[in-house]
């Protein structure tokens, strides 16, 4: 290592007077010192100050340049050499060489700044800003040849591409072209990998999304899918799920989604639609999980239906039930939940036999899919006769209660609530009712009436409001112990409640004096003064229900 010492002495002498043979052969004294022992060799560039020397060495018209950016590259791995890098000011012509013609140079200048900036997202953010994202895109198109150079340029985007502000750069390039043309060339599944990696990042991206399908790319992910579907070697089968899980998240953008589907007729639509009878579970999974995304806007959903997607959910639903696959089960409840949407198509899956397909789920102990089971239930009860019957089914009911109480699971809680109170309001029936009363479901309506969502908590009282017309007797004993009286007043008093929830709030105090007990706690309360007081709200409504329950109040006291 003495002649290590004596190579720096003499690198800081020749790095003056450039002289570019003792240059050269000093810097390849180094770069032999750091493949023998990196760390002491970085040690000791860092205590001799030769770093400070290395910008002013970093010049596009010399012939030791790749082998400064080399020796850079080299120290540049060691985390404790990065810091110094930067503060020697090496970034700055490190970038300004990317624009340089020799491949070499560009090969070693790459490799520096990537080990530079290794794990570091301040130093990734100040290199997009510098435009290296659209230097490296060019860099790719034009040295597509060079293996090396490529993979280069590709983990730098894999790198690049995980910070938010790339993604408008690239968005701005010709990143989907040239990537999609790399693709197609590749047939080495590690290459095809590298390249998957920086794709799936870019594709978060809705403006890129669609280049990318414009590119060309769903088509090479169809091959690969038909590739490798019926093979059971294990970078088949991890490849064959990159692709088709893409292949999904391309779907979420909104224009590429609408461009794929071509009303339906397009062929990729028609791929996808062969996954679900698939027996491949990856398969089935991308399949539901695009038909999902395909079904995002009414036209979509109508056309899926009538061209009858719902019986194939059904079938692959059906493949499930019994120790079936949760991810499967959720993405075809998914997209069962979103083609329920439009009116049009609910009776269709109603008479199709979906409640009965969905209710099959209601022993899941799963959160995913039981949060999606109720999402499909409560999109397809508009109809009284459907949620008449699904509200008299007393095991549904019974589990809902249950689920109301999933404190752990704040969305299956909510859609639980949601639903039972949806069974009242569409089904306006006395027999649905008795069934939510003798089930303990009351309290947890009471409850929702206080949710911090505003149409939750109206969804809530409009159902209280039905209880309260129709089965007030029956329900009487489980609204007092809910403290449903309190409750209200609070509703009524708090200025931040919504004009909806005030109104609604009357509405039910009215329909509440029937009962006798319930009437007591209303006049003990002094309702009459939070009432008066909203005979001059702003709002119109509020304040004509406000006169009617003074009315009211008044008369009955």
């Amino acid at each position: 290592m003495d002649n290590l010492s004596d190579t720096l002495k003499k690198l800081k002498i020749t790095a003056v007077d450039r002289t570019e043979d003792s240059l050269e052969g000093c810097l390849d004294c180094l770069l032999q010192a750091l493949a023998q022992n990196n760390m002491e060799t970085s040690e000791k560039i860092q205590g001799s100050g030769i770093l400070q020397l290395f910008a002013s060495l970093l010049i596009p018209q010399s012939s030791c340049t790749a082998k400064v950016a080399n020796i850079i590259a080299e120290v540049a791995k060691n985390e404790f050499m990065r810091i110094p890098c930067v503060d020697a000011g090496l970034i700055s012509p490190l970038v300004q060489l990317l624009n340089s013609k020799d491949q070499e140079v560009l090969l070693q200048t790459g490799r520096a700044l990537g080990n530079i900036c290794y794990d570091s997202h301040s130093l990734q953010a100040q290199l997009i800003n510098m435009g290296v994202i659209p230097t490296l895109v060019k860099l790719l198109g034009i040295h597509c040849q060079n293996a090396a150079l490529t993979e280069m340029c590709l983990v730098a985007f894999g790198n690049l591409a995980e910070l938010e502000s790339s993604k408008e750069q690239f968005a701005s390039t010709n990143i989907a072209e040239e990537l999609v043309k790399l693709f197609k060339k590749q047939i080495e599944h590690d290459k095809r990998e590298m390249i998957f990696e920086v794709l799936a990042p870019l594709a978060e991206n809705d403006a890129i999304k669609l280049q990318l399908v414009e590119a060309g790319l769903v088509e090479c992910l169809l091959e690969i899918v038909q590739q490798k579907v019926d093979s059971d070697k294990e970078d088949d089968i991890a490849e064959l799920k990159t692709a088709s899980d893409l292949m999904v998240l391309l779907l979420l953008g909104d224009e590429s989604m609408q461009k794929l589907f071509e009303g339906g007729k397009g062929n990729v639509f028609q791929r996808v639609l062969s996954w679900i009878p698939s027996n491949n579970h990856q398969l089935q999974l991308a399949g539901a999980l695009a038909i999902a995304n395909f079904a995002r806007n009414d036209g979509n959903c109508i056309h899926m239906v009538e061209n009858g997607i719902v019986e194939k959910l059904m079938d692959l639903l059906d493949r499930h039930v019994e120790d079936g696959n949760v991810t499967v089960q959720h993405a075809a409840l998914s997209a069962l939940r979103n083609l329920a949407i439009p009116v049009v198509n609910k009776a269709k899956m109603l008479s199709s036999g979906v409640t009965e397909a969905v209710l099959k789920f209601l022993k899941s102990e799963m959160p995913p899919v039981q949060f999606k089971l109720l999402g499909t239930l409560r999109m397809l009860i508009d109809a009284q006769e459907a949620a008449e019957q699904l509200g008299k089914n007393v095991k549904l009911v019974e589990r809902l209660v249950e689920w109301c109480e999933a404190k752990d699971h704040a969305g299956v809680m909510g859609e639980s609530n949601r639903l039972l109170s949806a069974l009242i309001r569409h089904s306006k029936s006395k027999d649905v009712i008795k069934t939510i009363v003798q089930s303990s479901g009351i309290k947890h309506l009471v409850t929702m009436a206080t949710s911090e969502h505003v149409i939750m908590q109206n969804e809530a009282l409009v159902a209280l409001a039905l209880i309260a017309a129709l089965e007030l007797g029956t329900a009487e004993k489980d609204l007092e112990s809910a403290k449903l009286v309190q409750i209200l007043h609070r509703l009524l008093a708090d200025d931040r409640s919504a004009p909806e929830i005030k109104y609604n709030s009357m509405v039910l105090i009215c329909a509440l004096m029937g009962s006798e007990s319930l009437h007591k706690e209303v006049q003990d309360l002094a309702f009459l003064d939070v009432v008066s007081k909203l005979r001059s709200h702003e709002n119109k409504s509020v304040a004509q229900q406000a006169s009617l329950t003074e009315q009211r109040l008044t008369v009955e006291s």
